[in-house]
């Protein structure tokens, strides 16, 4: 079927974080709410019929996985991200970050390190700190308004000084985001293959997130760690889902897939009595999107792509912004630098004049400030209101 994204339905007085929190995160509620990574588009119908159905079930008892579900894991799994996996390998999780915070905490103690490449989703911070470990930056380098992994300084963090390991406890992985939120970047196979030498050498463990891997735009191609050979699949854990991908996030729902058996019953016993299964509607809704919400996504990545056109052309106009361009995601990255602002004010002038929320770079970590992000998956009316609204706030300055 034919989906009109273009539709205006108000998400307000529901629940919506994104509309009804605006006055606690933004403090006011007359913003254009280009913010946290939810799409303002209805579901696929083949979800919904799916959840309506299982609803009608009548029966919420306790449920064990159905083969069904693994199966279109499998199938997702070697349609989209090229890689062939097995049952076993797949542990059923409450979300991409449930996933990653027993990651860690299954293979590491407090005070061990752990690596991540700024800047970077912001909730990989609490994920690592809140297990007791310590961040250690290798951060990206922008390098003619492309962002690249700086593989010369991550080598640079195992090198002894004089005679000592440079860390008091051991780095014990390192904490990937593929493709890359905020940047939109979506590291190749080179990139990533380099990426896994260098951990295999030094015995260092690849967490992964690819809860964005379906979003991706024309001409791009997502590649998948655990694809690369069997030893990158022996020494990491991908975490992947379709809550992004389907619009799916209030349903948490996602798949830690685990080779190496003994990182998956680390993983496994982590989980026991903290982390619970998804629930049944989740299970049913993630299920029929795998299955069936293909035409629903083309659909999707055509108007999210001239969405990102329409932004792009309002950034050859904006007056110290400029766009970073994105391979994958509909959460785009935007160089506010040459304002010069400090990161109180350049904050205010989107709240406050420009009349838009967007999320604050500085919550990104090193690298971040001076920087924004901005959803666009949104009806295009609302987000060409919102551009208007910023670059008429541009020409006040």
């Amino acid at each position: 079927m034919k989906y009109n994204f273009d539709k205006l339905t108000s998400r307000k007085n529901t629940g919506a974080l994104k509309w009804d929190a605006m006055e606690e995160v933004f403090g006011r509620e007359d913003l254009i709410p280009l913010w946290i990574a939810d799409m303002d588009f209805r579901v696929a119908e083949e979800i919904k019929e799916a959840v309506k159905n299982r609803a009608d079930h009548e029966f919420y008892g306790y449920s064990e996985i159905n083969d069904s579900f693994y199966e279109s894991v499998i199938k997702r799994a070697k349609e989209k991200l090229g890689w062939e996996i097995k049952k076993e390998w797949i542990v059923v999780t409450p979300g991409v970050i449930p996933a990653l915070n027993t990651a860690i905490r299954s293979m590491t103690h407090p005070g061990d390190n752990i690596i991540i490449q700024e800047p970077v989703y912001h909730l990989f911070f609490p994920t690592i700190r809140n297990s007791g470990c310590h961040i250690i930056s290798n951060p990206l380098k922008l390098i003619n308004g492309k962002y690249e992994m700086d593989l010369e300084q991550l080598e640079s963090l195992f090198e002894s000084k004089m005679g000592h390991n440079p860390y008091y406890k051991p780095i014990k992985a390192l904490l990937l985001c593929n493709p890359h939120n905020p940047t939109g970047r979506m590291w190749n196979k080179e990139e990533l293959t380099e990426v896994g030498k260098i951990a295999i050498k030094h015995d260092l463990k690849i967490i992964i997130d690819e809860i964005h891997s379906e979003l991706i735009y024309s001409g791009e191609k997502h590649c998948s760690f655990g694809s690369i050979s069997k030893d990158f699949e022996q020494n990491s854990i991908v975490c992947f889902s379709g809550t992004k991908t389907f619009n799916l996030a209030g349903l948490h729902v996602a798949v830690a897939i685990i080779a190496n058996d003994k990182l998956r019953k680390e993983f496994k016993s982590t989980m026991e009595g903290i982390v619970p299964e998804p629930s049944i509607f989740a299970l049913t809704a993630l299920e029929a999107a795998f299955n069936k919400g293909d035409d629903w996504l083309k659909q999707v990545l055509e108007y999210l792509e001239d969405n990102l056109n329409l932004l792009y052309e309002y950034g050859e106009r904006f007056k110290g912004i400029n766009v970073i361009k994105a391979q994958g995601t509909f959460l785009i990255w935007l160089d506010c630098r040459e304002l010069n602002m400090n990161h109180t004010d350049l904050s205010n002038f989107f709240i406050n004049t420009a009349r838009v929320g967007l999320e604050d770079g500085i919550l990104f970590g090193k690298g971040g400030e001076g920087f924004m992000r901005i959803n666009i998956a949104i009806p295009r009316s609302l987000l060409e209101k919102g551009l208007k609204r910023i670059e008429t706030a541009l020409n006040t300055l």
